[in-house]
């Protein structure tokens, strides 16, 4: 290879970058389905609803405890804690 072997070069740094962004694509997919551990955790968004175009309805859970949230364009209400041994 000599050193102004431009097309090798780009080849090369593409398939690297592809490689790169196949790895960072599973990393995720395996994030998004639990499948990978996060370190402390302790708030996250266990399920989120639409319920129309401004407004959202939000199931939190933090420290094992879960929680409706209802976000939209007035500002956000915390609707209160779900009792425990709730879940279907």
């Amino acid at each position: 290879m000599t050193p102004l072997d431009t097309p090798r070069l780009l080849e090369a740094g593409a398939a690297l970058a592809a490689v790169l962004l196949l790895l960072w694509g599973a990393a995720k997919l395996l994030e998004r389905r639990g499948a990978l551990p996060r370190p402390n955790a302790r708030l996250g968004v266990a399920a989120a609803c639409a319920l129309d175009s401004r407004r959202r309805l939000l199931l939190i859970r933090c420290d094992g405890r879960e929680g409706l949230l209802l976000t939209g364009p007035a500002g956000d209400q915390f609707l209160g804690w779900l009792p425990e041994g709730a879940r279907p």
